[in-house]
């Protein structure tokens, strides 16, 4: 049975075994968050439409160099960018072809012998595409799940805005994907003579042939610069030092405004714009929106319908209460215990449902426990996406083990240390940068943490 099909299993059991009404189920399956990510994909499928996503690697691409070093850092960070912002398989999808270009000289410098850096490339498209994805809300959709399971638990809290979850997961993100740029590099640096005829304007030529930017092209540049400015700067933003208003307090009713609102207001824009190139039709169309990936719609609702589930059955807490023991250790060894845990597990599932069976449990634990949700959750939706070791982990693994260029050992070595190396990544950030941005250290214990 697919996966999207399982998620709907809630509606139809939850009413025949008295969990929840089923209109109390139906309704968990569509809510902001849902809108977040349908409006932010849309806005992503208008780029891929008119290849603004192509151009943008090919640009970046073309500023970093062909030596060994810059090639790879070129790729991932590319691959990194994008992944923020689009989902990470056709992140992965597009940027093999170059990558492909870049492998078949290399072969030819070599008169047909493979080359251990063809390996750390690929490896490095698909390891940035996971890690760019904790950056953004929109990235990956654990970040979505967690957003919404944490307002189901807690209601009164405040909300995980666009823009703290970046300043909070962007730094993580960056430090993991400089680590595994290292890693990979030092894994898998060529030879010094196999890199002499790679032709230098390799990227600035693909860059060429695509000519000038389109005026479509340069509405979803404008549109995506406008979201991504709307997202980061609707709610007030306090640094510390400096403090920044929201605009969404510019209107009366300003709690009424969410992210949801703001990237369905965008995608709404591209339908409504005529193309130049393509007469009678627009910028963004029912058919190029209908490739939404619906079956992860699906799943986001199930896993908000089985985490309500579990609160209103007490099923969440019953368990919480069970395994408060694990207050009594350091928080530091209790987020380095969930972030391994879950780093490993997410190797052989969905890192979607993964994120969302754990996170109603671990907002369980917290409330019987008295300490803060976001000690245990946090770490635990962003090592949702840590999964590097397996082709079968998650989808841009998988392509890039498609092409027959990677060894299962290869992927699986480099993954091991690139895992454990987040893990660490997380746990300390998630406890000191975590005091920073949302107060969750040791007996600051916020109000609306309630039984």
């Amino acid at each position: 049975v697919p996966l999207a099909i399982t998620s709907l299993l809630p509606v139809a059991l939850f009413p025949l075994f008295g969990i929840m009404d089923g209109k109390e189920v139906s309704a968990t399956y569509f809510n902001d968050v849902i809108f977040l990510f349908m409006g932010g994909f849309m806005i992503a499928l208008a780029m891929e439409k008119w290849n603004l996503h192509k151009r943008i690697a090919l640009f970046l691409l073309s500023i970093s160099g062909v030596s060994p070093a810059r090639i790879l850092l070129g790729f991932m960070f590319a691959s990194f960018f994008l992944s923020m912002w689009i989902s990470n398989t056709a992140t992965v999808m597009m940027m093999l072809p170059p990558a492909i270009s870049i492998i078949d000289q290399l072969q030819k410098n070599l008169k047909g012998k493979s080359s251990k850096f063809q390996v750390g490339l690929l490896l490095g498209i698909a390891y940035s595409a996971s890690i760019g994805g904790i950056a953004t809300l929109v990235g990956t959709p654990p970040n979505l799940s967690f957003v919404r399971i944490f307002d189901i638990y807690f209601p009164s809290a405040t909300d995980i805005s666009f823009a703290s979850w970046m300043i909070f997961s962007f730094p993580i993100s960056f430090l993991i994907f400089i680590a595994s740029f290292i890693i990979l590099y030092l894994s898998f640096k060529p030879k010094k003579e196999n890199w002499l005829n790679v032709d230098k304007h390799t990227f600035h030529n693909q860059l060429k042939e695509m000519g000038n930017a389109s005026y479509e092209e340069k509405i979803v540049f404008v549109v995506f610069t406008i979201l991504a400015f709307l997202w980061l700067f609707r709610a007030d933003l306090n640094l510390g030092v400096l403090s920044i208003s929201g605009w969404s307090s510019l209107f009366p009713k300003s709690k009424f405004i969410n992210d949801g609102t703001v990237a369905i207001f965008m995608a709404i824009i591209l339908f409504l714009i005529p193309s130049k190139n393509e007469m009678g039709n627009r910028i963004l169309d029912w058919k190029t929106a209908s490739k939404l990936p619906w079956h992860i719609l699906l799943l986001f609702g199930g896993g908000f319908a089985l985490a309500t589930g579990l609160k209103d059955s007490g099923l969440s807490l019953f368990i919480g209460e069970k395994m408060s023991i694990i207050a009594t250790l350091h928080p530091l060894l209790i987020i380095a215990g969930i972030s391994i845990i879950i780093t490993f597990l997410t190797e052989l599932t969905s890192n979607t449902a993964t994120v969302e069976m754990v996170l109603p449990i671990l907002a369980g634990i917290a409330i019987s426990a008295d300490i803060n949700p976001l000690l245990l959750m946090l770490p635990a939706t962003l090592s949702g996406s840590m999964a590097f070791m397996l082709p079968v982990a998650t989808a841009p693994n998988a392509i890039v083990f498609s092409t027959n260029q990677i060894k299962v050992k290869d992927m699986a070595r480099a993954g091991l240390l690139l895992n454990l190396i987040g893990a660490i990544v997380i746990t300390f950030m998630t406890y000191y940068w975590g005091q920073f941005v949302f107060n969750i250290g040791s007996g600051l214990n916020p109000s609306w943490l309630i039984k």
